[in-house]
This record gives C-alpha cells, sequence and structure tokens, in this order.
C-alpha cells in the first residue's frame, strides 16, 4: 500500500510511519504528481483541496489530529472515502494540565494578583476551598472524559456534559438541553470541549453565559467555533485595567474560528483574557502514529473501524 502524508515535519512522520509500517511505501505530499495519484491512504492533516483531488485509489483517510471540521468542510473531500481521526493519541494529559492550570488559575486568584502586581498593591485574597468550586466539562468524549477526571482528582467537584446519557465515576453527568442550562447554573468555571459541528457552533452565547453564576470563568481548549466572540466580550465587561470585571471574571483562550488571531482582535487586549496559540493539546507523534498503524492495516484487512460521521461532525 502507498500512504500520502500531509503535516508540519511530514518527513519526520514518514521516515517513522515507514520504519512501523514496512509493508507500506510512505510519501509526503512533496513527491512526484504521478506518486501522490497513486496512493491508497492519505494521513493528513488540514489538507489543500488540490491534495484530496489528486489520488484515483483512494481507500481511506486518517485525519491526523481529534478535530475534523477543516477536512470535513473541505470541498474537494471525496464523499465516498471512509476517515478516521486521532481520538486522543497523549493529547488528553496534555489538555488536562493545560485545564487543571486554568482551573487554579482563577481559583487561587493568580488573574486578580497579576492586576494587583501591576498597581504595587499588597492584599491577600482568602482561598476558596477546592469543594466549593464546580468544574463544568462540556464534551464527555475519550478527551473530554480524561479531563474531567484529572480535574475531579485533583478535588474539584466536576459536572460534565454531552449529547446522549452518561455515567462517569466521580462525575456529575448531564445531557440534553435541559442538562446543559442545570450545568451553567452550578459551575465556577466551564471548560469547553466539544467537537466543531452545526449544534455546537456558538454554544456559548449570551444566553448561556447569562446562566453562569456571576464572577464565573471560561476554559477554551477546545474549538474557537464554539464562542460566540461578542457575547463574550459583553460579558467579561469593559476593557479597562482595573478591577471591575463583567459578569464573567475571565477567559483562557487557545482556539479561534480564525487562526492565527488577527492582531486587531479585541480578545488580545482585553485584561481579563489570557490568549495561547492552540497550544493546549499537541499530537504527539508516537502516540499518534500508534493510532495511524493500526488505522492503515484495519484499512488493508477489512476489519471494522470507528470511522467519521460527516453528519455529526465527529
Amino acid at each position: 500500500m502507498r500512504v500520502l502524508i500531509h503535516i508540519d515535519d511530514a518527513e519526520q512522520w514518514r521516515d517513522a510511519l515507514a520504519r512501523r509500517l514496512p509493508e507500506a511505501e510512505v510519501i509526503t505530499s512533496d513527491a512526484p504528481a504521478s506518486e501522490r495519484r497513486a496512493a491508497d491512504y492519505l494521513a493528513v492533516w488540514k489538507p489543500p483541496g488540490w491534495l484530496l483531488r489528486e489520488p484515483t485509489r483512494l481507500k481511506g483517510i486518517v485525519n491526523l489530529g481529534a478535530g475534523v471540521e477543516a477536512l470535513l468542510s473541505n470541498p474537494d473531500l471525496p464523499v465516498e472515502v471512509p476517515i478516521v481521526k486521532l481520538r486522543d493519541a497523549g493529547m488528553s494529559e496534555l489538555i488536562g494540565d493545560y485545564v487543571r492550570y486554568g482551573v487554579l488559575h482563577f481559583q487561587r486568584d493568580f488573574d486578580r494578583y497579576r492586576r494587583q502586581q501591576a498597581r504595587a498593591e499588597w492584599r491577600e485574597h482568602a482561598v476558596d476551598d477546592k469543594g466549593n468550586w464546580p468544574v463544568g466539562v462540556l464534551g464527555l468524549g475519550a478527551i473530554g472524559t480524561k479531563v474531567a477526571a484529572m480535574v475531579a482528582a485533583d478535588g474539584f467537584p466536576v459536572h460534565g456534559w454531552s449529547r446522549s446519557p452518561k455515567t462517569l465515576e466521580a462525575i456529575t453527568c448531564h445531557h440534553g438541553d435541559d442538562g446543559l442550562l442545570a450545568l451553567l447554573t452550578r459551575v465556577r468555571t466551564l471548560v469547553l470541549l466539544l467537537p466543531d459541528t452545526p449544534a455546537t457552533r456558538h454554544v456559548i452565547n449570551a444566553e448561556t453565559l447569562a446562566a453562569l453564576p456571576a464572577g464565573a470563568s471560561l476554559i477554551n481548549p477546545g474549538r474557537g467555533s464554539l464562542i460566540d466572540e461578542a457575547a463574550l466580550l459583553n460579558a467579561l465587561g469593559p476593557a479597562s485595567e482595573g478591577e471591575t470585571e463583567g459578569r464573567l471574571r475571565g477567559a483562557i483562550l487557545d482556539a479561534f474560528p480564525e487562526e492565527p488571531l488577527p492582531a486587531e482582535s479585541p480578545l488580545w487586549s482585553h485584561p481579563r483574557v489570557w490568549i495561547t496559540p492552540h497550544m493546549a493539546g499537541p499530537t504527539l507523534l508516537g502516540a499518534a502514529l500508534d493510532q495511524v498503524t493500526d488505522a492503515l492495516r484495519a484499512f488493508e484487512a477489512g476489519e471494522p473501524l470507528d470511522i467519521v460521521d460527516p453528519d455529526a461532525g465527529y
């Protein structure tokens, strides 16, 4: 079989996959067009349209990440070709660390101490007990479930939400529209780990933000499309360096509808927003290659695979 790889550092991926999958010929998108056209499988991250159009005998696509929105929205995606995606590949622990930092950032008042430092103000805040700091996790897929468990292990009460009912140890699970509202009214930090689908776009909007308790905080290591930016800015309140806070105390954001985040975005300069460049859950090469190798061998053997549902968006 011939596997065509398209991703940053594609040569590193090519060489590593070739060692794990000696029965395959592994090429990159820099290979001659005649070789690309003969590819049996694509292992790609955000491929250009021309690359999706070229192969004439494509049997399957492996998406080299958990988010498939860029691939599914590409008009050149061949609709009849099955797609599998990375389901975790070591990302969940890294995202869990990011979320744990974010929760502590607000629970231990680091945001307020940073503003006090700018004023040379020495003032201690009473510590809120972890048991009084419920955390909500929207999205209980492989990554969301792991992240929720990590936060719960730190001693925080954790509420999780999914479309359909779930039962998870140490997590209070909610589902459906009523469950979402119940979760929002109870949590002091809200974590977004939902996929990008038509049903989840702008799930964080004026209505859902208003349902949060005053002084709640938001962490988004998921998808930028989940948040209505205008509603978020309104909930955050004045873009000034003072202590005045809006209904929402602050937000730590790692994903945005347009990336890189445009320089003119008001999020950059808002004093109660912390921005990171989509780094919360980088794909770890070793763990990812395990999944890619297993998927390609399963494709070749005709074995069942967990195929992406284009209608659901994941």
